[in-house]
């Protein structure tokens, strides 16, 4: 069995960061969110793994190299534009050949991994197996109808009258029949083709289309704030550790990760929390859920339920909360004379001033 993970699209929902990095690579709890799905693929036992890439092929590359850190072997596969799901199935038809596959969206997150559903499907063996979750806000996803014996009996793209609250997880099952399904369907009104309709058209062809409804935690972090809720879900499972220095004047309260050459000076941290290689924290207070990346100072400020990526600095600043603060940035007070907001920012950007 194989794996076709998708790492292309622009990540428009998270610019500016995605202005500049490739949004599956955006960390949670420091590590990029792409790495736990292939870590998740690995460990239902499938090591041959085809990343659809784009835009940002070679950021991508350099993350995940040949794969052998992960325990998987990589074979990356170039789509020029983001064209749809069963487009990025129709191109790789050629490293899929006639294995089973699964199909994983690089930038979901699905506490618990994909072991149990992958033996699911190697036991019982269908067409197809898609995986469901309620959501309260269906027109937003690929809602799926079952029927009274919980087969998928129909599949709808962003309906506006959804016919369930059941949303297709970004994880599919499928054996080579999927193949002849991407050829012969059509693209949508949006110019692509779509893996909702493929598997529609399995359905239509009676063939054997089989769902499992998750309880667990799952999320797409196409969007901040969903990126902030993985990244708590993460931290809740932290296991405290202390491999950088932490100076007598401070205090470390909870579950913390300190990693090496990182340095906690007259500071106070509260998990969970993780503070990264090389980071310096002084004079601060580090809230629960949040996630310093490697290399950065946070002096006489206080960060609280954020993430912040490496190389970034904030300095004298009272209270930041509910952010994701990008690479490099520099976060200062503003001159209190005169009383004015200097800011420099990039599109898309968004930003809250207490008055």
């Amino acid at each position: 069995m194989k794996a076709l993970v998708l790492s292309g699209g622009s990540g428009t929902r998270l610019r500016p960061i995605t202005h500049t990095s490739a949004k599956q690579l955006v960390p949670v709890a420091n590590k990029p969110v792409l790495f736990y799905g292939l870590e998740a693929i690995a460990d239902a036992g499938i090591t041959d793994v085809g990343i659809i890439v784009g835009d940002t092929a070679e950021e991508i590359r350099e993350a995940v190299g040949d794969g052998s850190k992960l325990g998987i072997d990589v074979t990356y596969i170039r789509q020029g534009k983001p064209l749809g799901l069963a487009h990025a199935v129709l191109i790789a038809r050629e490293f899929l050949g006639d294995d089973d596959f699964v199909m994983y969206l690089g930038d979901n997150f699905i506490v618990g991994g994909i072991t149990g559903l992958v033996d699911e499907f190697r036991t019982q063996h269908p067409d197809a197996q898609i995986l469901l979750t309620p959501v309260p806000n269906p027109t937003s996803f690929g809602v799926a109808e079952l029927d009274e014996n919980g087969r998928v009996k129909g599949l709808e793209e962003k309906p506006k009258q959804p016919k369930s609250d059941l949303a297709l997880v970004g994880v599919y099952l499928f054996t080579p029949a999927i193949h002849e399904a991407v050829r012969v369907i059509e693209p949508s009104w949006r110019g692509e083709l779509e893996i909702t309709h493929a598997i529609q058209w399995l359905i239509d062809q009676r063939k054997d289309v089989r769902s499992s409804t998750i309880s667990g935690y799952w999320k797409d972090t196409g969007n901040v704030a969903d990126m902030l809720e993985v990244n708590r879900s993460v931290l809740e499972t932290l296991e405290s550790r202390t491999e950088g220095t932490v100076d007598a004047s401070s205090e470390i309260i909870g579950r913390v990760r300190i990693d090496a050459g990182a340095e906690v000076r007259a500071s106070r941290i509260v998990g969970p929390a993780v503070i990264g290689p090389g980071s310096v924290i002084s004079d601060s207070y580090i809230g629960p859920f949040t996630s310093i990346s490697e290399n950065c100072r946070i002096d006489d400020s206080e960060v609280e339920y954020s993430i912040v990526l490496r190389e970034s600095s904030i300095t004298g600043v009272r209270r930041v909360e509910a952010s994701l603060i990008g690479r490099n940035v520099q976060i200062t007070p503003a001159p209190r004379k005169p009383a004015a907001h200097r800011l420099v920012l990039g599109d898309h950007s968004k930003v809250q001033i207490s008055s």
